[in-house]
């Protein structure tokens, strides 16, 4: 079986797995939830470990308070995975309204023009995305995060798959 092959039965398998994700975004979001969760309990775990190996205490201290807020986050959000779902949605929310801001700011300081439309609408939808998911919370929260994924598998798929068909995929055989 040859990496063409591969790429295409992986972007399949993405565009599959986001079209279900947005024909259940609610269940989708549980799924992104529950994965959250349990990359912050494995990350945890893994930075405990790594907090007894850093040399001097200032360093070793905050790297297993970081750890074990780690493990607490996972642990709780494993106990309770819709309040963790909400949580992660606010946090979404935040992060979009945090890039359009920064990415408006960005294409007004940049000296050089070529990109400043395509900086500022991307600034632009990250602010309006922020604002969807504020306006409408915390109904939003069951849907949101599944949406996300949904879209993401989407476009990896899509881009998956160009790549494989593409006349640069000879690239990606080898």
């Amino acid at each position: 079986m040859t990496n063409r092959i591969l790429w295409i039965i992986m972007a399949l398998l993405a565009i599959a797995g986001g079209i279900f994700a947005l024909m259940n975004p609610f269940a989708a979001s549980l799924a992104a939830t529950t994965i959250a969760a349990w990359m912050f309990l494995i990350f945890g775990v893994l930075q405990v470990i790594a907090g007894f190996r850093v040399p001097g205490a200032g360093a070793k201290i905050w790297t297993l308070l970081m750890g074990a807020l780690a493990i607490y986050l996972g642990i709780t959000i494993l106990g309770h995975p819709l309040r963790g779902m909400v949580t992660l949605t606010v946090m979404v929310g935040i992060l979009f309204l945090a890039g359009g801001i920064t990415k408006i700011i960005l294409a007004f300081s940049l000296e050089d023009r070529r990109f400043f439309w395509a900086i500022l609408l991307s600034g632009v939808v990250s602010v309006i995305l922020a604002v969807m998911v504020f306006t409408n919370f915390p109904q939003s929260a069951a849907v949101v995060l599944g949406i996300l994924l949904g879209v993401e598998l989407l476009s990896d798929g899509v881009w998956s798959l160009a790549m494989a068909l593409s006349s640069d995929g000879q690239e990606a055989e080898s």
